[in-house]
């Protein structure tokens, strides 16, 4: 059975597929000129690093621009990453790089034959489970974060684990919903957002439990965040829509049977005036630094608009 992870970058590539012939080679070039001599990816500053590599691949992925040559670039850099002290969401980039470099281009980065990295990543991550059945953003956590619980949970099925007490997470889930439709990012948040609430969904997928909620007041919120700008704001209080959280509701949306909610027109025109002219996309509006991660974000909006 497939994973969400790989489920998802399937459709994503059939809907990217059908985007402009021009637009798919526009950034994919510029995608891959982003690579660094490491073979790793960046964000706007800094060095490589696993974060911004798994949004660049997935994005070259889509594009079916991931050639056999940047994906064995970037498997030499997460291998190079993996005795490294990383932070979990650096960690969690990294085994995401890399199942995306196996999948693609048979690149392997971590060795099956040696369980025991695996063993002490999944053993990590658990041991950020809060008393919530969540997991929380760091060991020092007291108390569940839905995104972190997503990331985990994918990061774990990546690894051929499920985490231990699957109903508590799903419970956990359950406790972030709020009465809108929305999910809370953490239990002291005062409104729902779009994001966090794309997590909480994405969680219930993995899981194999979607079919247990009503989704009808979720799919209310979700359709209820697109701005007039076309796109999708972060939550009831940001006035300006952003790729990331178009991309997630668009997702969100398609994963609930209802992407026809909304108008996909609308989004396509907000995502394509988020493209800078050298290629790649900015985040926002007020944004003008185009990066892999909001690149993703782009495409994937555009993918999911011309899914069916």
């Amino acid at each position: 059975m497939l994973s969400y992870l790989q489920t998802l970058t399937l459709r994503l590539a059939a809907g990217a597929s059908q985007i402009d012939p021009q637009t798919r080679r526009l950034h994919g070039d510029w995608l891959a000129s982003q690579q660094r001599a490491d073979g790793g990816f960046a964000g706007r500053e800094g060095e490589s690093d696993p974060y911004y590599t798994a949004f660049a691949l997935r994005a070259l992925w889509i594009l079916d621009a991931l050639d056999e040559n940047i994906g064995g670039r970037a498997a030499a850099f997460l291998r190079s990453r993996l005795n490294r002290r990383e932070g979990i969401v650096d960690l969690i980039s990294l085994i995401f790089a890399a199942a995306i470099c196996e999948m693609s281009v048979g690149a392997q980065v971590v060795d099956d034959n040696d369980p025991t990295w695996a063993d002490n990543v999944a053993n990590l991550l658990e041991s950020l489970r809060t008393d919530d059945g969540g997991f929380a953003k760091s060991p020092e956590g007291r108390a569940g974060s839905t995104y972190q619980t997503f990331l985990s949970v994918l990061c774990l099925e990546l690894l051929g684990r499920q985490p231990h007490n699957s109903n508590a997470v799903c419970g956990f889930i359950d406790s972030q919903a709020h009465a809108d439709g929305g999910y809370l990012e953490i239990r002291a948040a005062k409104r729902p957002g779009v994001n966090p609430t794309a997590a909480a969904i994405g969680t219930l997928k993995t899981l194999g439990t979607l079919d247990s909620i009503d989704t009808e007041a979720t799919i209310d919120f979700l359709s209820e965040m697109q701005s007039d700008e076309g796109g999708f704001t972060a939550n009831t209080r940001i006035p300006f829509a952003d790729l990331l959280s178009s991309c997630t509701a668009m997702i969100t949306l398609d994963d609930l049977g209802a992407i026809e909610s909304i108008d996909r027109n609308a989004v396509r025109r907000y995502a394509e005036s988020m493209q800078m002219p050298g290629g790649g996309f900015a985040g926002f509006q007020l944004d003008q630094t185009a990066d892999v991660e909001y690149t993703f974000y782009g495409l994937s909006a555009l993918a999911m608009c011309e899914s069916v």
